[in-house]
């Protein structure tokens, strides 16, 4: 019995220092927000979930509404911070830092989460998707590094080199046979407008 897991990354989003928990998507995220919807209509989707964290949600909720689905939230799918919300950090010292995580799995920024401790939180809830909802398809309002952090997890390949490749917005398909992934497919590739991260 095979679960499928669709790991979709939000759309853009401007930064603006302590709003990482509301910040939304700009007038380019929304629209490719309706490309993400297209690409996942033909798909059998049994339930939707995400961060809770604004992009991510309404990077996923016309999939959810075009169904009739309620969005569930989870407080530890939120995005890893490698630093502290109230730290100022330039984004080449981010990729820096985010680039040393996966060579070490315990470091972090002052006041940051580290590889592990991200894992240790997302990973149960995961692994709680996967065994209640065996057979299903599941959509994920996700994050850039928190999705690679839970992709790495199950398979040692998905790292920063991955990480730096990923789009705003992105579509992973991920099929588990219980807790084993044993296919990863991209869905958003390059006949759709990518914004790098």
């Amino acid at each position: 019995m095979v679960t499928t897991i669709y790991m979709v990354r939000h759309a853009e989003s401007p930064f603006i220092f302590g709003e990482e928990k509301t910040r939304g998507l700009s007038p380019r995220g929304r629209e490719a927000a309706i490309k993400v919807t297209e690409i996942l209509k033909d798909k059998k989707i049994d339930r939707v979930i995400s961060s809770p964290y604004t992009r991510a949600i309404e990077t996923v909720r016309e999939v959810a509404e075009n169904r009739q689905l309620q969005i569930k939230t989870y407080e530890n799918l939120r995005e890893r911070p490698i630093k502290g919300l109230d730290y100022h950090a330039e984004e080449k010292e981010l990729l820096s830092a985010i680039e040393q995580s996966f060579k070490d799995k315990n470091y972090c920024l002052v006041g940051g989460e580290s590889r592990v401790a991200a894992q240790e939180r997302s990973i149960p809830v995961i692994k709680e998707i996967l065994n209640n909802y065996k057979g299903e398809s599941i959509v994920i309002g996700t994050h850039g590094n928190i999705m690679t952090i839970i992709m790495n997890y199950f398979q040692k390949q998905f790292d920063f080199q991955f990480f730096q490749q990923t789009t705003k917005p992105d579509i992973y398909e991920m099929a588990f046979a219980e807790e084993k992934l044993l296919t990863v497919n991209r869905l958003w590739g390059n006949s759709h407008h990518e914004e790098k991260q």
